[in-house]
């Protein structure tokens, strides 16, 4: 969650009255935020020594879908609507003497679709900046890069002096070699080719540069006398760059995400439309697109919706009236009204983007009422949980695995791209998950193999005296574009055995251990009368010594060929049987790759195949197997 440090003595201004920490502890915990840290002792504790000190802070812990509460200016403004001190504010847009013909307009080029291809934007009239409120404006745009905009990836912010600007502008896509100005903080102007160059060496602006560094065209915003405003989303113009002195800003947006776009360009402007001469107004500007169509933003209509008071009495547990419940949403900052029936109509402001269904207004709901107020119910039904099947399965493994004298290991689930594929010898199948901006390259993909890990494990652990006997159940993850969230989890167990012999046979013996544990019988490869068993057969991987590895199969008369993508099964029906994994001598190159200097045997299979023989055994009321396995 979003940590927000506001003046301690500012909030107090701004609710009305002085709190102590532990009342404020307490407002903060009704409100749903909570109160991280007051740094008044370490401020007084300071002054004592005579060292400088800036004035006391209250560092707020924001839940991440509140973008409203980011800066002070927002939990002021809902703490005292929940207090009941004011009301919610009514934002408004303001249209200039001319109406909509006299809007500032900015016009979209269609080379824009090749980089970011949204755009909107907002004026705050005769705005007033104190040093505080000037801060947390700034504050503001960087807390909503880092959260909503993921580090300016999906939307950028730019503010601008409109006085120091002449409209209507323009937002285009150039070649970067054909752009040039002076950046914030700079007096020469340079070419965006070579601020991609001077950037590289500044730690703020550099975790940017990859967002467009490899598009043909960069984005740009001119004004009419071809001045830049801003080259979305690394760095605004010195030009015209915003002061304590600006009266009048511009506010631009650009985006890859529509939706987010929205999203910020109200949170911006809201929050700081109270500063205006005419508190709580928005000046829109109009936006024409490629298509020649022309929009109005930002658009700060509320969102009218209908809730139910029955619903969320049934909820809360509580029988409250359709009258107490608009009062609790309304505290809230959700204006409410309802008449005798169940229906509550709901405007929804703006700012509250995180209303998106009737179940967040419940929660509100819940909140006003104050949750420690809710009564304590017996639950009607009674329902005894249980593991999954396959969770089951895999404390059977464990246990088996570990009675046998092996150690469980537990490696982390992302690695790097290297040690997913060609550590092992093996391609990039397209099937891994990537981290699309890892923090460090150890964390580029999520596994597909639970060999890395144990492979790592093995590493770190050389000193211990051999052999080294570790193995693993665990999750790896696939792309799967059948499944709704686009991946799948396949539960897997695996375990290597390192010595000063290969241990093949010691590995093979692990497997058909745990096999003999779940009652599949091994059977030999060409026998087609024999419905379920399982066997190996010499394979050719790459991972492993030639002629020193194998192939597991499995065969079940209950496998679905629909549900299983490597199933091999012939014309003449016979049974199914599917390669659910491999064992064999590790490569010495693969033993290289991880600096290990003793052979390695492995052992890797798929547990998910074996899941549901157990899941039928255990619902169907027969506890033969489950009682001999467990």
């Amino acid at each position: 969650m979003p940590t927000v440090a506001v003046d301690k003595e500012d909030l107090w201004e701004r609710l009305g009255r002085k709190y102590t920490s532990e009342e404020f502890d307490k407002l903060c915990f009704d409100f749903g935020i909570e109160l991280d840290e007051d740094t008044t002792e370490e401020v007084e504790e300071a002054i004592k020594k005579g060292l400088p000190a800036e004035r006391p802070q209250l560092k707020i812990e924001i839940p991440a879908n509140r973008y409203d509460l980011l800066c002070i200016e927002g939990i002021a403004r809902g703490l005292g609507t929940f207090l009941g001190n004011a009301k919610s504010p009514e934002y408004k847009l303001v249209y200039p003497p001319g109406g909509v013909s006299d809007l500032l307009t900015v016009t979209i080029a269609p080379e824009t679709g090749r980089v970011r291809p949204y755009f909107a934007c907002a004026i705050l009239r005769n705005i007033k900046f104190t040093p505080r409120s000037y801060a947390s404006f700034i504050d503001l745009q960087d807390k909503l890069h880092q959260n909503l905009c993921r580090r300016r990836q999906l939307v950028a912010i730019g503010t601008h002096d409109l006085d120091t600007l002449t409209p209507p502008f323009r937002y285009e896509a150039r070649d970067p070699t054909n752009i040039k100005f002076a950046p914030l903080g700079k007096d020469t102007a340079y070419t965006a080719k070579e601020l991609m160059t001077l950037y590289e060496s500044e730690k703020h602006l550099a975790r940017y540069l990859h967002i467009i560094r490899d598009s043909p065209v960069y984005p740009i915003i001119y004004d009419k006398e071809e001045r830049v405003l801003s080259m979305p989303p690394i760095i605004n113009s010195e030009h015209s760059k915003i002061t304590l002195n600006t009266r009048n800003v511009f506010i631009d947006v650009t985006a890859t995400d529509e939706t987010k776009l929205a999203i910020v360009v109200n949170i911006v402007s809201t929050m700081f439309s109270e500063y205006c001469e005419d508190p709580y107004t928005v000046e829109p500007c109009k936006v024409i697109l490629p298509s020649g169509e022309a929009l109005i933003t930002p658009d700060l209509k509320p969102r009218v919706t209908t809730a139910h008071a029955s619903y969320i009495n049934s909820c809360l547990g509580v029988s409250l009236s359709s009258a107490a419940i608009t009062s609790l949403l309304t505290r809230m900052s959700l204006p409410a009204t309802s008449d005798s029936s169940d229906d509550i109509i709901v405007s929804i402001p703006a700012t509250r983007p995180d209303i998106l269904h009737e179940c967040d207004i419940m929660e509100d709901a819940a909140i006003a009422y104050g949750y420690n107020n809710l009564p304590d119910v017996f639950p009607k039904t009674s329902t005894v949980g249980q593991p999954l099947a396959i969770s089951k399965l895999s404390d059977v493994v464990r246990t088996e695995w570990a009675l046998a004298g092996w150690v469980e290991v537990l490696p982390l689930i992302l690695c790097s791209h290297e040690e997913n594929f060609e550590w092992l010898n093996h391609p990039d199948d397209s099937l891994a998950v990537k981290i699309a901006n890892p923090k460090t390259l150890e964390f580029q993909v999520v596994r597909t193999s639970l060999l890395p890990g144990l492979l790592k494990t093995i590493r770190e652990n050389r000193s211990h005296p051999l052999p080294i006997r570790v193995f693993e159940t665990s999750d790896v993850v696939y792309k799967d574009k059948t499944k709704e969230r686009q991946a799948r989890n396949e539960r897997h167990a695996a375990a290597i055995w390192c010595n000063k012999t290969a241990g093949f046979e010691v590995v093979h013996g692990l497997l058909d251990r745990i096999m003999a544990m779940l009652e599949i019988p091994r059977i030999a490869s060409g026998d087609w009368k024999t419905e379920t068993g399982y066997y190996i057969k010499e394979t050719s991987d790459p991972i492993y010594f030639p002629g020193r590895a194998a192939t597991i199969y499995y065969r079940s008369p209950d496998l679905k060929q629909s549900t299983l993508a490597s199933l091999k099964k012939d014309i003449l029906h016979q049974p199914t049987d599917l390669a659910i994994g491999t064992l064999g001598i590790l490569h010495p190159s693969v033993l290289e790759n991880f600096d290990i200097g003793f052979p390695c045997s492995a052992l890797e299979f798929n547990l998910e195949p074996f899941k549901k023989e157990l899941q039928h055994d255990w619902t169907e009321g027969d506890t033969t197997n489950a009682g001999t396995i467990l």
